[in-house]
């Protein structure tokens, strides 16, 4: 199991780095004057155009640029982001605490209602309650998170009033915000460690539509994976013979069919958390929500490079080392793995 680990990590800056070749290839497709607008944060910049692109080797062989680029990047300069009105690394800092505390607030519900529901399909299969999900299933793959977000918006925010509908807090609470102890960076944690626990409850309310929008979209394509497997495994050798020894339901159910029905929910599930820790952008957007994927909607539209790159480079970073965790934790589940 070590040797399986320690390959894995081995694997990390090997694709890290030809995948930072790649983002920063792509970037030599724009010409110099356009590579050379992250550095300009003033008129007086910009009046002096062609002598930032001479100062920062714009012309200069790919190879050059990539090293100077790559310098940049191992010592935390990303560029400056216009979209944020500051650098790209504080940008990143600020921003991606909120996204984080989304992503937990929205994966673990995820995971196991759809862990549960898929589940309780299969082994209602044809039923009424099959019927009944397998139709919701239908449903969350064929709504927008766009369409759902602005239902719910119109349902819980405008016309029933029970939810916030914008934000990370209400306004009379963002005045509040700077007074606050930071630990953990997560506003709820640090809300409740201050004992401000009015302002953890406002950060919690605005979190329940982003979360519940993403919870309906995403969670369809777990609930049927769960119920294929589940089907699969229960119709296998082993849960045959397993009930030929006289086991409950309850035990070959959950002991033997669902836990091999899990394996492939350990990838979805790291798929998942890739998504939302890459910033969901269309659901942060629609509710005004401060973390990274709005902050990346906003910089696209503006053309702000840095920040794409940045942004492109913090995807990297992410889907690697999700992928790293998944792989070890499917060898730590799956010893066959391990010998591939």
């Amino acid at each position: 199991m070590l040797n399986f680990i320690v390959r894995r990590l081995i694997q990390i800056p090997v694709v890290m780095l030809v995948l930072s070749l790649m983002i920063v290839g792509i970037t030599q497709l724009l010409t110099p004057e356009q590579r050379a607008a992250p550095y300009i944060r003033s008129e007086q910049q910009a009046a002096r155009l062609e002598q930032i692109i001479e100062q920062r080797g714009l012309r200069d062989p790919f190879p050059v640029q990539y090293g100077r680029w790559l310098s940049s990047t191992l010592q935390g300069d990303l560029g400056y982001s216009k979209a944020s009105s500051q650098d790209v690394v504080a940008t990143i800092k600020e921003r991606l605490p909120r996204t984080l505390e989304l992503t937990i607030v929205t994966a673990i519900p995820i995971l196991l209602l759809s862990v549960w529901l898929g589940t309780l399909s299969a082994l209602h299969k044809d039923k009424l309650i099959d019927q009944v999900l397998r139709v919701l299933v239908v449903l969350g793959y064929s709504l927008p998170s766009f369409v759902v977000g602005i239902l719910l918006l119109a349902v819980f925010y405008a016309y029933l009033g029970w939810l916030p509908g914008a934000g990370q807090v209400s306004v009379l609470n963002t005045f509040a915000l700077g007074d606050l102890q930071r630990y953990t960076g997560l506003l709820t944690v640090d809300a409740a460690l201050n004992g401000r626990w009015d302002i953890a409850w406002d950060a919690l309310r605005h979190l329940i539509l982003p979360a519940t929008t993403l919870l309906i979209v995403l969670s369809a394509s777990i609930i049927k994976v769960m119920r294929n497997n589940m089907l699969e495994a229960l119709t296998s050798d082993y849960v045959r013979t397993a009930r030929a020894k006289g086991l409950s339901s309850r035990v070959v159910n959950n002991k033997h069919a669902r836990r091999n029905a899990l394996l492939s929910i350990v990838t979805l599930g790291g798929f998942l958390i890739i998504g939302l820790l890459s910033g969901s952008l269309i659901t942060e957007t629609i509710f005004a929500y401060p973390g990274v994927g709005q902050w990346v909607v906003q910089a696209a539209v503006g053309v702000d490079l840095a920040a794409v790159l940045g942004f492109a480079m913090l995807t990297a970073v992410i889907v690697v080392v999700v992928s790293t965790v998944v792989d070890i934790l499917y060898g730590v589940i799956d010893p066959r793995v391990r010998f591939d």
